[in-house]
């Protein structure tokens, strides 16, 4: 009864409708199929999102968990929750239908990813007697094709970018059409999404290598080999249209968002209202976007997808996502609606809760809102997935125009067999420079130790001054690429806090065990006011470069008074203090107070102060390493994550060049490349094809100079 009476609640707001949206004045209560209890198809933070609005709505909500993610925040946010088992399980269709059913649920919800872009499992469900909550079967299959959707397009008046999406697949073939189109030309999988399956091809030198790599990472994506070849567009911006519709026939825009942010295809940085777009090319874009969504007879969420040529001011229909965005809060932001709760209101047969005009005035009174993905990812090793343990994990305070969704805590574990998306971060203001100014405060308050995260990197997007006065393109972060990727070194006094944050804990843990002692990497000091000594090194972001140790000397002058010296410049009289609850450091050096999030993982230690994130690493001395017989791993190509051995191109005695491919692994889903960090000789490959490894376990073995 709930959800028949939102929707006659809702039918009565649109009286006033505009004439172009083409609805009728009232809803009968007869035309909804309210809905009391729905499956949800998808993990992480889109599964607790879906949750939270159908919980306020009185919809029971069913979840999906498999072994790896058993303890997840997705699988514990319901009472009813059915583990599926094997991590692939949740592409099985069949199986999530039957669950379906055995718990009395009325639809399926597939968030985001996995089966949300089905047409197969899209019309299953709606054989099974099940509400897919989401477009007809026959949009997803339209749409989900690159080629097909790009011929529906050009009937429906849509400007598409010029290229070749025909039947003959033979690789000669498309590379003569390449010629045709005119270098640089884009290879996209058919059948592909989200970056995968996707390559650059500059000159016809490379149009092979690159074909072949595009192709395997689309079997291993969608399986289906199928490519396209487009132009290029040099200086491109990455614009989308959010689209709603309902089976009365009605469709509007819910504003652009510029995604041009990129890396390796796939966003991280998405806003809204897009900048620099002119007001008759903002309604141009707008229009289009609904005639693509018309064209297909679509109804629920979608997203309009266009390539926005900076130089001529062109745009090009590039795609259209059949589903909910992961952006999808950046319109929630600067419309004021909720999107899930849009959805299930089309689903239940009911009619748009806003006009285009409507929709219009709120953007204009909603100013800007911007949202940044925070994943586990190293940005100075070409953005590879991270994962592990979130050791510690502080978000920043929410508001009404500061949102978190997330869908982990501190003690989850980041899985390797998922997406390394961590948590979304949007933010509103009044204007763009204001939302952008909340995103970087909001970012210096967010701390994840534990798995490298991009959280660092997009701190420097915001200060960007290109990206602060919107001169965005795709190819952003290559073309600031010193900007962005130039290290920092840790000031002096933030190694002076980790000694003091080392010397503070083995303090406290002495005074409760007078048997305890130091580590050896403090070998040679006792405990009490005697000096304590520690080697630190900063972690290299990048995976290659060996940082210096640096030496630093604690030295006891008191209950909580020490003198620091680093690399043997003295702080005298430091007060300092730490708390075990918050794992807080605060220091007073006779020129600044200084308090810093300390977290401790072995030999590696984690600081955030003033906004800042320092990972570093406790070191022998060279004389401890040698008495310990501590092996020298610098010949050794090591796994950079967890990761499964694709294919192995070099073999024992092969002599290679620097940046030869050795291994191609592949974790979370995508495809890396491990090349050789220097001229030589192979001594061995460690791992063969198919085989799982941790991070950091040697892949290939380099012949030592003695051996060659």
């Amino acid at each position: 009864m709930r959800a028949i009476h939102r929707s006659k609640h809702l039918s009565r707001k649109l009286l006033n409708a505009s004439p172009h949206t083409r609805r009728s004045s009232t809803v009968a209560a007869s035309s909804t199929k309210p809905l009391t209890s729905v499956l949800i198809a998808n993990r992480g933070e889109i599964a607790l999102r879906v949750g939270r609005t159908a919980s306020e709505f009185g919809i029971r909500t069913t979840t999906l968990y498999t072994d790896p993610d058993a303890r997840s925040q997705h699988a514990l946010s319901s009472p009813f929750a059915v583990n599926l088992g094997e991590p692939s399980a949740y592409l099985d269709g069949d199986r999530i239908i039957q669950i379906a059913k055995e718990q009395g649920c009325q639809g399926i919800h597939p968030g985001y990813g996995f089966l949300s872009e089905n047409p197969t499992f899209a019309r299953k469900c709606t054989e099974a007697g099940l509400t897919f909550i989401g477009p007809p079967w026959k949009a997803i299959e339209a749409m989900g094709s690159k080629s097909e959707s790009k011929d529906i397009m050009i009937a429906a008046g849509v400007p598409c970018i010029p290229g070749y999406h025909g039947s003959n697949q033979d690789p000669e073939h498309l590379k003569d059409e390449a010629a045709k189109i005119g270098y640089p030309v884009l290879l996209k999988a058919v059948k592909g999404g989200g970056g995968k399956g996707m390559r650059i091809v500059n000159r016809p030198e490379e149009f092979f290598d690159q074909l072949n790599s595009a192709k395997s990472e689309a079997r291993n994506s969608f399986g289906d080999e199928v490519m396209l070849v487009e132009k290029y567009i040099t200086t491109p911006r990455h614009i989308e249209v959010q689209v709603f519709a309902d089976s009365h026939g009605n469709c509007v825009a819910l504003g652009e968002r510029d995604c041009s942010i990129q890396r390796r295809h796939q966003k991280i940085l998405e806003e809204s209202p897009a900048p620099h777009l002119k007001e008759e090319i903002r309604q141009d874009i707008w229009e289009k976007a609904r005639a693509a969504a018309l064209a297909v007879k679509y109804e629920g969420a979608g997203t309009v997808e266009f390539i926005f040529d900076n130089d001529t001011g062109e745009f090009f229909f590039m795609e259209m996502n059949t589903r909910l965005q992961v952006e999808h809060p950046v319109t929630e932001m600067v419309t004021g609606e909720d999107l899930v709760r849009w959805q299930l209101i089309v689903a239940e047969g009911g009619k748009l809760p806003l006009t285009q005009q409507e929709i219009e005035q709120r953007i204009a009174e909603r100013g800007a809102a911007i949202e940044a993905r925070i994943y586990a990812e190293n940005p100075d090793m070409n953005f590879i997935p991270d994962s592990g343990l979130l050791l510690h994990l502080k978000k920043p305070t929410p508001s009404d125009t500061v949102r978190i969704d997330a869908g982990f805590v501190a003690g989850d574990e980041v899985s390797s067999h998922y997406d390394p998306m961590i948590a979304k971060l949007i933010v509103q203001g009044p204007t763009r420079e204001a939302a952008i100014q909340k995103l970087r405060a909001a970012l210096e308050e967010y701390e994840v130790a534990g798995p490298i995260t991009n959280i660092e990197f997009l701190k420097k997007i915001c200060v960007s001054p290109d990206f602060i006065a919107g001169d965005v393109e795709t190819g952003y972060i290559q073309k600031h690429h010193d900007e962005l990727f130039t290290p920092e070194p840790p000031a002096p006094e933030i190694y002076a806090q980790a000694a003091l944050g080392l010397a503070l804990q083995e303090i406290a843990a002495s005074n409760g065990d007078p048997f305890a002692s130091p580590p050896v990497t403090a070998a040679g000091f006792g405990t009490g006011y005697q000096q304590r000594g520690y080697n630190i090194v900063e972690i290299p972001a990048d995976g290659k470069s060996t940082g210096s140790s640096t030496a630093v000397q604690i030295r006891q002058t008191g209950p909580s008074t020490f003198d620091a010296t680093v690399d043997g410049n003295t702080y005298p009289s430091v007060t300092a203090s730490f708390s075990p609850s918050s794992n807080t450091i605060t220091a007073f050096y006779p020129h600044t107070r200084l308090a810093s999030t300390f977290i401790r993982d072995g030999d590696r230690l984690t600081l955030f102060t003033q906004g800042k994130q320092h990972r570093l690493q406790l070191s022998l001395p060279k004389w401890a390493e040698k008495a310990l017989g501590v092996k020298d791993v610098t010949n050794s190509v090591l796994a950079p994550m967890p990761c499964k051995v694709l294919r192995v191109e070099v073999k024992g005695g092969d002599e290679v060049g620097k940046d030869q491919p050795l291994v191609v692994i592949e974790s979370m889903k995508m495809e890396t490349v491990i090349r050789s960090p220097h001229d030589g000789v192979i001594g061995r490959v460690v791992h063969g094809v198919g085989d799982i490894v941790k991070a950091g376990t040697a892949l290939v073995e380099f012949r030592d100079e003695a051996e060659k």
